[in-house]
């Protein structure tokens, strides 16, 4: 399965220079992808055994809940082995990325061949604004939200308020969404939903016989769920920023997408480590087989890749406010901007 954009080569111009550069940082490095799961999955076990200690041992929920929380930031890191998997970029060898894309799947409760194709049409279509709908975030434009049925609005208006998007989404997405294969997928694609399935199942009676069903949903829900929030809010502030561009497909460039449709979200350090670098997502859309612990270097290495204004956190917020595609002044807009213009 490619992962790679489709480009239109009847319109692509000469590719720079600096691109071909770029593969130098695809090299994966087994001893880099295997640190990277010593020192997250070990403290993530070590978490949730500190958690089922303390609740087993009639200690307050209250300080068991912020220990879910960091639990949950580790889950996003554990989320980018699994998607480094999905391109086949975090081991050289095609069976490791395999056999750690389903083990991880487990964890991040979702099904690694199942994720696969969306995720790759999502690589292929980014930016391409008649291509959009599959594995990417719901986006209208001003004139087809205008014509489209009342009810179709109201529907979109809902799917884009924040505490929608960013609360009742993520949970509803991986704990049951998930659970069932997208349609049109091939009998390898549903055998891989069915196995991470009795996988769970198998997980979380293990843990619950350890501790107790209702201590295991006090610990798994709050992960899950910080997780699913913060990793949806970061893949939705890698394409809805002020300044991203699309185009038609007869105009659209991958290269041009990756740099002016993909964020540089700039995080702290700390915050980077536990997001797996995918801050730098320009790089990551200009070649996908880079793997997250080589993304940094690239960046530092590479010139063309810091000329991408950095997005910091105080500025994506903006993000929360930008619901549709203004195609004739090529940027989003605001549902209270649309309806100002609409009474004009």
């Amino acid at each position: 399965m490619s992962l790679s954009p489709t480009i239109n080569k009847s319109k692509r111009p000469p590719l720079p220079a600096w691109y071909r550069s770029l593969s130098e940082y695809e090299k994966p490095s087994t001893y880099r992808a295997v640190r990277q799961l010593l020192n997250t999955l070990i403290p993530y076990a070590g978490l949730w055994a500190v958690m089922g200690w303390m609740l087993t041992h009639g200690i307050s929920y209250g300080f068991v809940f912020p220990i879910a929380l960091l639990a949950g930031c580790l889950l996003i890191r554990v989320f980018i082995f699994f998607h480094d998997c999905g391109h086949e970029s975090f081991f050289a060898s095609a069976k490791a990325n395999k056999f750690f894309g389903y083990l991880t799947g487990m964890l991040v409760f979702t099904a690694f061949e199942d994720w696969r194709r969306p995720h790759a049409r999502h690589h292929a279509t980014a930016g391409d604004q008649d291509r959009r709908g599959v594995g990417d975030v719901w986006t209208m434009t001003v004139d087809e939200f205008k014509a489209t049925t009342p009810f179709n609005r109201f529907l979109y208006q809902v799917y884009r308020t924040p505490i929608f998007m960013f609360t009742f989404g993520p949970a509803f997405m991986f704990l049951i969404g998930n659970r069932f294969p997208h349609r049109g997928v091939t009998k390898r694609e549903q055998l891989s939903t069915l196995y991470t399935n009795m996988g769970l199942v198998v997980i979380a009676t293990l843990l619950s016989l350890a501790m107790g069903f209702q201590n295991y949903l006090m610990i798994q829900l709050p992960v899950m769920i910080t997780a699913a929030t913060i990793g949806v809010w970061m893949f939705y502030v890698q394409h809805q920023f002020e300044g991203t561009s699309w185009a038609h497909h007869d105009e659209w460039n991958p290269i041009q997408a990756a740099l002016q449709g993909s964020s540089y979200y700039k995080l702290p350090k700390l915050v980077q480590w536990f997001t797996g670098n995918i801050g730098l997502h320009h790089i990551h859309h200009l070649r996908p087989r880079i793997p997250n612990y080589n993304l940094q270097r690239c960046y530092d290495e590479v010139p063309a890749m810091q000329s991408v204004k950095p997005l910091t956190f105080l500025h994506s917020l903006k993000s929360l406010n930008m619901h549709l595609w203004d195609e004739e002044n090529q940027k989003l807009i605001s549902f209270y901007e649309y309806h100002r213009r609409a009474k004009k």
